[in-house]
């Protein structure tokens, strides 16, 4: 069977609302004045690793429930616009939207719109099986209705990652994505004990690599029973956003696993595209490219 995408990502499109605000938490007021403007962009999870594989000159393939609506016309364009191909499937409920409060630290507080979805939501399962039959690897979001389609996933001999972003290790919802993926990504914020609950996810299912992001911290890597910790890489510039850092840490992540570096290295390159990724403000879809990356990694 031709593989000829190289990542098929499944999941995470939709648009963000970006609202630069004086700080967070944000102490109650009846009004506040945002003279940065309040922008409505392309750009949740899926839509950022997408972006940020594909400015490493992977062949990526992005699958997602999208609605007849302006802000499914803003998914469409970003994609048109980066050469990412896109197939959507209507979604009537409309496009998967969110609000995040950004500080001028770069911290942020996003709310999501859970109405844009329904339980019964479903891909196609003829173009679950065409797509990631024809792809080396997919990686799969968190959001409706992407659980539906893991067993279809796991028969089709691509490789899987997810990133559980911020579970706090009891959510039931995330086991199923937790289990079934061979790569492993979450963020520390919620954990009391990142090491314990990456035993436990690679325990409980088929992770090759556990990978927790610490933001400021760094990253710690799980893999073959050995606990490593890297530290953040400096940002080549002052820190703005840090919306998308874990979607660009994940997504260079997989170009260096892809292309079989060991997953220290790889989470190495993650750190420097997550960096990258908070000098950016979030309303620019703009992704750190091979070049750059390549030659940041080889900087002692």
């Amino acid at each position: 069977m031709s593989r000829d995408i190289d990542v098929l990502v499944l999941g995470g499109a939709g648009v963000d609302t970006i609202v630069y605000v004086p700080e967070l938490p944000l102490p109650y007021a009846d009004s506040y004045m945002i003279d940065s403007g309040i922008r409505t962009h392309a750009g949740q999870t899926g839509d950022f690793v997408a972006l940020g594989l594909t400015a490493l000159g992977l062949r990526v393939h992005h699958l997602d429930m999208l609605g007849d609506d302006p802000e499914g016309d803003l998914v469409r364009a970003l994609h048109a616009e980066k050469g990412i191909a896109l197939t959507a499937i209507p979604q009537p409920a409309g496009t998967k939207r969110a609000v995040n409060l950004v500080s001028p630290d770069g911290r942020r507080l996003s709310l999501y719109d859970t109405s844009r979805g329904h339980a019964d939501d479903r891909l196609p399962e003829a173009t679950v099986t065409a797509l990631a039959g024809a792809s080396r690897h997919v990686h799969v979001a968190i959001t409706q209705p992407c659980a539906h389609a893991l067993p279809l996933l796991r028969e089709s001999g691509a490789t899987l990652s997810t990133d559980l972003h911020d579970w706090d290790g009891e959510n039931p919802y995330h086991e199923s994505f937790a289990q079934a993926a061979d790569v492993v990504f979450l963020s520390a914020t919620a954990l009391t004990d990142p090491e314990r609950t990456m035993r436990r996810i690679a325990d409980r299912g088929r992770a090759e690599v556990v990978v927790a992001t610490a933001g400021a911290k760094g990253a710690y890597v799980l893999a073959d029973d050995e606990l490593t910790r890297l530290p953040a890489a400096t940002p080549p510039a002052p820190v703005v956003d840090s919306n998308g850092a874990g979607d660009a840490f994940a997504a260079a992540f997989l170009y260096a696993w892809l292309n079989r570096e060991t997953p220290a290295r790889s989470a190495l390159y993650g750190t420097i595209a997550g960096a990258h990724a908070c000098t950016i403000p979030s309303t620019e879809a703009a992704a750190i490219g091979l070049d750059d990356l390549l030659t940041r990694a080889a900087t002692p």
